[in-house]
């Protein structure tokens, strides 16, 4: 993999990955670009222990442009784009309409009791484009290709945890109109949060009661162990990795990835697991596309990498709690690198919106057991399976 950096006409940063260590990167951005101009704050709700962001300037982002207008697409045919090289493998740039951007600064509290706080909205968002072909998707990609993903997903990583200020690092693709997506182009997102976003607190506070109330014991070793013995909801497994319909699935169709060797986040998976995820991944995304039959549009669908936040200790295992219940402490080990996907859709023409009970209450309600969404995941596997795949469990 070759990575080069560069810059756009307002000055944002683009860098393009390159599978042929001879690729030259050195095209200008000629558009008449201004600077760019942010007010990216958080604010924290005390009732809830959260924090939002608020964003002004993304009211000004691109919305839906026609095809021959995708800022995405490579700058060719006299047309100019966000990415000015005429072909690219993978390019990563910073967005211009960041919901977090730059560097960290004071906690501020106003109103009675100080319960108003607020503070810049530090950190960085990047957009991931995984093709330069507009009417591809994730799913078209080679393996190489998808391998090469996963390895800007890493160097991403590694580089954004760096950054002063970043506590977590999320890796994610939206796809399709029904999701929210306003650009059609095959890309992804990353976000670097100036914050431990609240569902992975709440993980790592399941993990520590699990950790109290078992003698030490791993919650995510647990369900993965659990998934695996009650073969249900097993959808398709590798050498290295497992991928099921979780026994509480929120969504409709909802699969989530593991690897077998329990890893914090992806600078940490090991060379096998990474040669091994790219087949099964692509596998388990074609699955999707075919869960509504042959005439249905592609089906649209969130998938987001879960790492674990920067702030943790670094190592130390959690110490048993006697059985009692109490929580334990835990460290980054602890936490299980893996990536969720689901989809909106609950049935052909049919989407499952996020209506009273969860979006008032976050009480999720699905119309699809968990055990059908993995029957169904199984009847639509490929002819081709992935690699290394076990023959007696390659259909599930």
């Amino acid at each position: 993999m070759k990575k080069t950096s560069n810059r756009l006409a307002d000055g944002r940063e683009i860098i393009y990955y390159d599978l042929r260590d001879d690729a030259v990167r050195d095209a200008v951005d000629r558009r008449p670009l201004g600077a760019t101009s942010t007010a990216s704050e958080i604010r924290y709700d005390p009732l809830l222990a959260e924090w939002t962001a608020v964003t002004a300037h993304r009211q000004e982002r691109t919305y839906h442009p026609p095809a021959d207008a995708c800022p995405l697409c490579p700058s060719r045919d006299g047309r100019l784009s966000e990415i000015p090289e005429p072909a690219y493998d993978v390019a990563v740039f910073e967005n211009r309409f960041p919901s977090f951007t730059g560097g960290p600064g004071p906690r501020t509290a106003a109103g009675p009791h100080g319960l108003a706080a607020q503070r810049p909205g530090a950190g960085r968002c990047e957009v991931v484009c995984f093709t330069p072909d507009h009417h591809a998707s994730f799913a078209s990609l080679t393996d190489e290709q998808a391998r090469l993903v996963l390895e800007v997903w890493t160097d991403r990583t590694a580089e954004l945890s760096q950054r002063p200020g970043v506590e977590q690092v999320f890796c994610f693709e939206n796809r399709g109109a029904e999701i929210g997506v306003t650009l059609q182009h095959p890309h992804g997102q990353i976000y670097a949060y100036p914050f431990t976003t609240p569902r992975t607190e709440r993980m790592l506070r399941s993990l520590a009661r699990h950790a109290g109330s078992t003698g030490g014991r791993n919650l995510f070793d647990d369900v993965v162990a659990a998934e695996l013995a009650d073969a249900r909801r097993v959808v398709c497994e590798s050498a290295h990795w497992v991928a099921f319909v979780p026994h509480a699935a929120h969504w409709p169709y909802e699969v989530h990835l593991y690897p077998r060797e329990r890893v914090p986040d992806l600078l940490a998976l090991s060379e096998e697991a990474r040669a091994d995820f790219p087949a099964l991944y692509l596998e388990v995304l074609r699955r999707f596309d075919r869960l509504f039959g042959p005439d249905e549009p592609p089906t649209p669908y969130i998938a987001g990498w879960h790492q674990a936040p920067f702030t943790l200790p670094a190592s130390g295992r959690p110490q048993g709690g006697g059985g009692d219940g109490a929580a334990a402490s835990v460290a980054r080990e602890d936490f299980a690198l893996h990536l969720e996907l689901f989809t909106i859709r609950r049935t052909s023409g049919k989407l499952k919106f996020l209506a009273g009970s969860e979006s008032g209450m976050n009480v999720f309600i699905n119309d699809v057991p968990p055990e059908s969404a993995a029957e169904r995941l199984r009847e639509v596997a490929s002819d081709r399976q992935p690699t290394g795949s076990d023959p007696r469990t390659a259909h599930r």
